[in-house]
């Protein structure tokens, strides 16, 4: 089976939730908060990459200094690049570190505390970023936090959506003295409309490719989301494609090569595209956890489904609890009555019994056997819970699914995964879908009706079955997804890559369509140098590549060595490129105190005088290499400090010919004692010059 990638941008975000205002939490037990006073949304979005800065400022009036628990919203699809924060009148820069996030809120008495019920866990929801100050705030003083971020925007049948969830009422119901949003897109499709659905009285901009927008709100409630909904022009397919070259100076991390490369393609979605039939299984959990809410939602999205099904298309429907029971022994066609029959069983569904997941894919699977490989197999399958009947493990219940599928002869069946709610298997759901050619998704528990009936018509249209992707010459490397996955109407493919060498390539995409082979083939000139509009691209990569890394590591046992190998890497693609992961988190480096704000000595931005740290973060040791056009007329002095500011370590060495010099750092201290992981700030006075850089030990 191929394996896709957890997050497939290609069909659809799912929950096209971006990012939200900030939230700083003193008493997570008693619901004590700052107050928030004003917001800035500032947002740059190139062809549906979106970065955003987010700011946020808040007044101490707790009536004495106090610490704090930063919070901020996430979704699984976007990631930090960076957190700052104003205070004592200076900006301070967190560092990335090597440690997973402390999730716990503080109780006030100086512990912290899990709080499920509290209007902060439920603000921030199920992906939360969490930042402990170890500053005081001064009473009566105002704090400012900001966060940056890189997001790629939801997008179907020629709209694109970013959203900002701008409502804090379950925090404050006060008005803030000022609310900004402001918009800037490029795209190279052409931009017919621009819209901010909550509100009115903003300002519209459209110039071709380029549109902007600006709305400002005064002495009002942050109640009200920031949607913004724009559209593309539906004429302007094939593919886009993005490329920059990066000096080696300026970003070293591996050895991929320092080009990186994206590109989006998508097929026509008008009338004059057929589709490809699908085989279509729905598996429904009607266990007692889902009553309630939960089962109404799952009605209502089954029954969605269903009114949408295609003619030509093939489909049955499964319910499970202790027991299992299917709406037909067999896939039916979608006729006007077998549909009538199947919105009469799924308003018969209720919620009770155990979990039987195992049961539920044997039937489903037995419904493929000796599959037509030509249409489109697809199950969707959701659940609240964990398996309490059948078969229980995680190991069983995969084994299990990989013995049906070669049991029937059941060939390119792809399974999508939803989990509801906060007592799912998460492991289990995300290794079904990534090694059945799916994709997974978390929700709330009231997020389920909405969500699966937009991933639905996502998936409703197939237009290219078993995508493969060459070329010519195959000097693009490191490409996520690795498997590519089905293309569907009104939907898109992204791809992103590495290269070393800036050549022409030529790029072929195949596949089958009604049993036919499909090509298309697309010229592209990679770029030779770097493109200040393109920075965002080392990161997107990162971002993917990190993505996929961690379905690996889900599908070992956390201990093994190769999960701690995974985790490793993982770590230094995120604490070198500079975006966070599950295993780092941001943190403090000011030690509580006024130190380590960001106006302190940066490395040169001379492009002749250059300073490599490699690797970096290291576990063994790192390089240190310095090369400038001056002539180096003294001993080059080395200092290595911590993050508490003590010198472990320092030494003269002498300069190599061509002034240059090599330092080779073993991860010792002065005392010879191997040092913590950490962050290292490592200083060169070079000519009565003082360099500075940053080294991560992991």
């Amino acid at each position: 089976m191929k394996r896709i990638s957890l997050i497939l941008t290609f069909l659809v975000t799912l929950s096209c939730f971006s990012f939200a205002n900030g939230i700083c939490i003193i008493n997570a037990g008693e619901e004590v908060y700052l107050p928030l006073l004003s917001t800035e949304i500032l947002v740059e979005v190139n062809n549906q990459i979106a970065t955003v800065i987010s700011r946020h400022v808040f007044r101490n009036n707790t009536g004495q200094d106090t610490t704090l628990k930063f919070g901020f919203p996430m979704t699984e699809t976007g990631s930090a690049l960076s957190l700052r924060w104003l205070n004592f009148g200076q900006w301070y820069t967190a560092d990335l570190s090597p440690e997973p996030q402390d999730t716990l809120l503080p109780n006030g008495n100086g512990g912290g505390g899990v709080f499920p019920s509290s209007a902060a866990r439920t603000y921030l929801g199920a992906f939360p970023l969490y930042f402990d100050l170890e500053q005081f705030v001064p009473k009566d003083s105002t704090i400012t936090f900001e966060v940056t971020y890189v997001d790629l925007l939801p997008y179907a049948f020629n709209y694109v959506n970013f959203f900002h969830a701008n409502d804090y009422s379950i925090i404050q119901d006060e008005p803030l003295l000022q609310q900004r949003l402001s918009f800037s897109l490029y795209s190279d499709r052409t931009i017919e409309s621009v819209e901010l659905l909550n509100h009115s009285g903003y300002e519209v901009d459209i110039l071709g490719n380029t549109a902007t927008l600006d709305f400002v709100l005064q002495n009002t409630p942050a109640d009200a989301d920031f949607e913004i909904s724009y559209q593309l022009n539906a004429d302007e397919l094939g593919l886009f494609d993005f490329s920059t070259y990066i000096a080696d100076s300026l970003l070293h991390c591996d050895d991929y090569g320092q080009g990186y490369m994206a590109f989006i393609i998508e097929p026509d979605p008008s009338n004059n595209t057929q589709v490809i039939d699908k085989v279509f299984t729905l598996i429904i959990d009607e266990s007692g956890s889902m009553s309630g809410e939960k089962i109404i939602q799952a009605r209502e999205a089954a029954s969605f489904i269903v009114n949408n099904l295609n003619v030509g298309d093939a489909f049955n429907i499964i319910s499970f609890d202790t027991n299992v029971t299917a709406f037909q022994p067999e896939h039916v066609p979608a006729t006007a009555v077998n549909l009538s029959n199947a919105l009469a069983f799924i308003d018969g569904i209720n919620a009770n019994g155990s979990t039987n997941i195992s049961g539920a894919f044997s039937e489903a699977i037995e419904d493929f056997q000796d599959n037509d490989t030509e249409k489109a197999n697809i199950i969707i399958f959701f659940t609240d819970g964990n398996a309490s009947a059948g078969i229980t493990s995680t190991s069983g219940i995969l084994s299990h699914v990989q013995n049906e599928l070669s049991m029937n002869s059941v060939q390119d069946l792809a399974i999508f995964t939803f989990g509801i709610g906060t007592d799912v298997n998460q492991q289990l759901l995300t290794l079904l879908a990534t090694q059945n050619d799916g994709l997974v998704e978390f929700l709330e528990n009231d997020e389920l009706q909405e969500v699966l009936s937009q991933f639905y018509l996502t998936i409703q249209n197939p237009v290219l079955l078993n995508t493969t992707m060459t070329i010519d010459p195959p000097i693009i490397t490191e490409t996520y997804p690795q498997d590519l996955p089905n293309l569907f109407k009104g939907q898109q493919l992204i791809v992103v890559g590495r290269y070393q060498e800036p050549v022409p390539i030529e790029l072929t995409f195949t596949g089958t369509a009604f049993g036919q082979p499909v090509e298309y083939n697309y010229s592209i000139n990679l770029a030779d140098t770097s493109s200040q509009a393109l920075t965002f691209l080392p990161r997107l990569w990162a971002k993917r590549k990190m993505e996929h890394l961690f379905n690996e590591f889900y599908s070992l046992p956390p201990d093994s060595p190769d999960a701690m190998v995974l985790e490793d890497s993982t770590i230094s693609i995120s604490l070198c490129f500079g975006v966070i992961s599950p295993f780092t988190s941001f943190d403090d480096n000011t030690n509580g105190g006024g130190g380590g704000a960001t106006e302190t000595t940066e490395i040169s931005s001379d492009t002749n005088n250059n300073l490599i740290l490699y690797p970096n973060p290291f576990r063994i040791g790192t390089t240190l290499q310095f090369e400038t056009n001056e002539t180096i007329t003294e001993p080059i002095f080395i200092q290595i400090v911590n993050m508490a500011g003590t010198v472990i370590r320092s030494l003269e060495i002498a300069p190599l010919p061509n002034n240059r010099f090599e330092f080779k750092w073993d991860g010792l201290d002065a005392m010879g004692n191997e040092v913590p992981a950490d962050v290292y700030i490592v200083k060169a006075i070079i000519n009565g010059k003082v360099w500075i850089g940053k080294v991560v030990k992991i």
